[in-house]
Parts: structure tokens; C-alpha cells; sequence
């Protein structure tokens, strides 16, 4: 069965991701794992290695990661989704990266605090999620829930092309959404009418099956336009393109994007070329 892979810290801002994370997947029927890393020198006491004390330690972590998940499906009546728990040792990138290569992870999640943005210690393993790894990941903040009917806006400038595995995981969103619909907003400084009819005609090629509305903004400042446009149609899901040189990645990367979760953004999804 597909999953939707879940890192948690056991902070209110996981948890809250892992709630978004199990409504998903009722509604694809996949299944989710939440997965905890613990440092490497985690329960390692003044330097001193015990080999039953360690392993103690770690099986208490273990235990309390799946209790936690499975109180989270209890208060939110999702015990009906399948659910599992991995706690394995090591830095967080490795110990996700070991687990995608050998499972079929759709899409990671993790959440984030609406107070600090991605500049929080949560933030910042998000941060390393979407600029270390190449994996679709969703990020949701702490006050987000998933919501029947999700408003989905692809914000590009049609410079990128998505890789098999982002549009897997946009088209499952989209599905999610139960209307598979996506709005794609263009950002650009100045038309290009040749630019504007190929991109349009390749995003439709990947998504054949999905009615999409076309938006165009001609601004200097291209995360202004897009914190407007999410704003003024509601936008539940922001999904971003990473790609170094792309002025969309650019919002991911800058201050502003504080400005975006807080205020407008519900969640974000970072795909990849």
C-alpha cells in the first residue's frame, strides 16, 4: 500500500501534521507512518555507553512514538486508516532517506509552528527536507487541518518541469480534493505570449484529468503578487516548485514566507524538477 511518511518530534506541530496527514489518507486509501529519529548520542549520559541502558532507551522511544500516533488516530476517529510507527536511530535525513528507498513514500509531511516559520527548530528540519532531499513534501502549519474541498494553487513560471515522482504526488493531492481541480498561477516580470502557450500545454499534458484555471501576475515583486492572489481566492494548498534559480523557490527560501504560513498559506507542497 502507498504511504505518506509523517517525521515527528512529538511536538504539537507534528501532531497536528500527522491529524492532516491521516485525513489524507482516508480519503486516497494509503496508509501512514510516522517516523521519529533519534540522535545519534540521544540517551548516551556524560559520554558514558551502556549497552542495556541504551537499548532500554530506546525501546521506550519507541513505545511512546506509538502510543502518541495512536492517540492522535483515536481523538481524531481515524482508527480506520492503517497506521505505523518507525523510531530508528540516526540524523533525520538518513533515517527518512533509508525508509523511502525501500517503501513506497507518496509524500512527506511535516509541520511547522505559525510563530516561528520555518526559522524554528521544527522549521529547520523542514527547511532541510526540501532543500536536501528530493522528495515531494507537504508542510503544514500548526493551525492547518486538512478541509473537504481544498482550494490548490501551482504557483511557476513555467521554467520547470516536475519529475514523475511530483506528479504522482500532485496528482494525489488533487484527487484528495475530491474535485480535481487546481488553479496555476504565473509569475513573470513581463509577458511572453509564446512562453505562457507551452506552458500551458505541458501542464495540461501532466494533468490531463484535472480541470485547471490559468492566473497571470506581471509583478516586480513576485512573492507580493502571489501572498495577494492566495489571499484574495482562498488558497488552501501552495505548491512550489524547487528549483535554485526560480523566483517561486526564492519565496520558499526568504523572509517572506513567515508572512505567507501565518497569514494566508494553510499548507505547502515543495515539488521538484
Amino acid at each position: 500500500m502507498k504511504q505518506i511518511l509523517v517525521a515527528t518530534d512529538f511536538s504539537r506541530s507534528a501532531g497536528n501534521a500527522l491529524s492532516y496527514a491521516l485525513a489524507m489518507a482516508k480519503t486516497l486509501k494509503m496508509e501512514v507512518v510516522a517516523i521519529h529519529a533519534i540522535h545519534p548520542t540521544e540517551g548516551i549520559n556524560n559520554s558514558t555507553y551502556n549497552a542495556i541502558f541504551i537499548e532500554s532507551y530506546y525501546r521506550n522511544k519507541r513505545v511512546a512514538l506509538k502510543e502518541w500516533a495512536e492517540n492522535i488516530s483515536q481523538k481524531d476517529n481515524l482508527t480506520d486508516v492503517k497506521l505505523e510507527t518507525i523510531c530508528d536511530v540516526g540524523f533525520l535525513k538518513t533515517v527518512i532517506t533509508k525508509h523511502t528507498e525501500n517503501n513506497p513514500v507518496e509524500l512527506l509531511v511535516m509541520g511547522i509552528t505559525g510563530a516561528t516559520g520555518i526559522s524554528g527548530i521544527v522549521g529547520s528540519n523542514a527547511s532541510m527536507a526540501v532543500t536536501k532531499m528530493r522528495i515531494p513534501t507537504l508542510i503544514v502549519p500548526l493551525e492547518s487541518s486538512f478541509t473537504n474541498f481544498p482550494i490548490i494553487t501551482l504557483a511557476t513560471d513555467y521554467e520547470t518541469v516536475l519529475s514523475p515522482k511530483d506528479i504522482t504526488a500532485l496528482s494525489e493531492l488533487l484527487k484528495a480534493s475530491g474535485t480535481r481541480k487546481m488553479q496555476v498561477l504565473y509569475v513573470a516580470e513581463k509577458s511572453d505570449e509564446v512562453h505562457i502557450k507551452t506552458g500551458e500545454k505541458r501542464i495540461r499534458e501532466l494533468l490531463p484529468d484535472t480541470e485547471i484555471e490559468f492566473n497571470y501576475i506581471m509583478h516586480n515583486s513576485a512573492p507580493n503578487g502571489i501572498m495577494d492572489f492566495i489571499k484574495s481566492n482562498h488558497t488552501d494548498i501552495l505548491c512550489l516548485v524547487k528549483h535554485h534559480h526560480n523566483i517561486i523557490y526564492r519565496l520558499f527560501t526568504s523572509s517572506t514566507v513567515n508572512q505567507v504560513m501565518n497569514k494566508t498559506v494553510k499548507a505547502i507542497l515543495v515539488l521538484h524538477e
